[in-house]
């Protein structure tokens, strides 16, 4: 089945402890897309500027990835971000932040997005979220990733979109935050109470947990020499989890615990290299490769 993704797309500079790269391809629904496109045909809804030149749009057509939902706004300047990580790699530091075309983002799906059978919301507005479910014709599966700024900040319209959902990203601190539980396993089943029938809660290099209506599932991070570069971790594994479940067409508990150690392994790739550089290498061998490997260090 197809799997629409829709999110950011924009370029980012980014400095860690050694080295510093500048206005490289990033945005949320650029890491998820081009993960979920090992798995699934997927189309990406997005907004960029006329700065976002061919041979960006060439990065995410390798791909497969489909194109028509994504505008280009004539005489604006894509999404751009910069920032800073320290040693650890969870300590990061936002320098500038130019919202640009993305600022006046309300996209309107294509009609051959309306009808896929799987939805991907990356991080953006809830009532834009709200929105493009509303444009969806059918019963679509749908994930949504979140934010604590969108928790604090428009709270009802949250809780108003976790209700059609079936799938929520979050990581550990936003989850504390949504469900006012300091336990992250109460955490996750307060959030299912609010409509979705599985909560993802991303923790970094300590892994994720699932939690869903019948059972509690953990992965570790997958151990890799040297994190380069953290950034769209947790949007390669969102990718990596819904183009899984879209490839399988279920939702049911055994393929929920498969796509948590594709996305696993999956966002191991992207902290490999900076940007998308090792998305663009990836091939489908390796992701099973890595995938077996993991399945041998968590099994008895």
């Amino acid at each position: 089945m197809s799997l629409v993704i829709v999110g950011s797309i924009a370029f980012d500079t980014i400095e860690t402890p050694v080295e510093r790269v500048e206005r490289v391809l990033g945005g949320s629904a650029t890491y998820s897309s081009m993960v979920a496109s090992f798995f699934s045909p997927v189309e990406l809804v997005g907004v960029v500027g006329e700065d976002f030149t061919a041979r960006y749009r060439a990065v995410l057509e390798s791909k497969g990835i489909g194109l028509e939902g994504l505008e280009t706004i004539k005489g604006g300047k894509t999404f751009f971000w910069e920032g800073r990580y320290g040693e650890n790699p969870n300590d990061r530091e936002t320098l500038i932040l130019e919202l640009n075309v993305f600022e006046q983002f309300r996209p309107v799906l294509p009609d051959k997005a309306r009808k896929a059978g799987w939805v991907f919301l990356g991080n953006i507005d809830p009532e834009i979220q709200i929105d493009l479910l509303d444009q969806i014709d059918g019963d679509a599966r749908v994930g949504c990733d979140t934010m604590d700024f969108w928790i604090e900040s428009k709270p009802e319209k949250l809780r108003e979109l976790l209700k059609r959902v079936d799938i929520v990203f979050i990581n550990d601190s936003e989850a504390r935050l949504l469900s006012g539980e300091i336990n992250l396993v109460k955490a996750g089943k307060k959030i299912l109470l609010m409509g979705p029938s599985a909560t993802v809660i991303k923790k970094g290099e300590h892994g994720a947990m699932l939690i869903s209506e019948e059972n509690i599932f953990l992965t570790p991070a997958y151990p890799i020499d040297e994190v380069k570069d953290p950034t769209g971790a947790g949007d390669s594994f969102a990718g990596g989890f819904m183009g899984y479940l879209a490839s399988r067409g279920e939702l049911d508990e055994k393929s929920l615990k498969k796509a948590m150690m594709i996305a696993t392994v999956c966002a191991s790739f992207t902290c490999e290299k900076f940007s998308v550089a090792a998305l663009e290498d990836l091939s489908s061998e390796e992701i099973e490769r890595r995938l077996q490997s993991l399945q041998a260090m968590v099994s008895l």
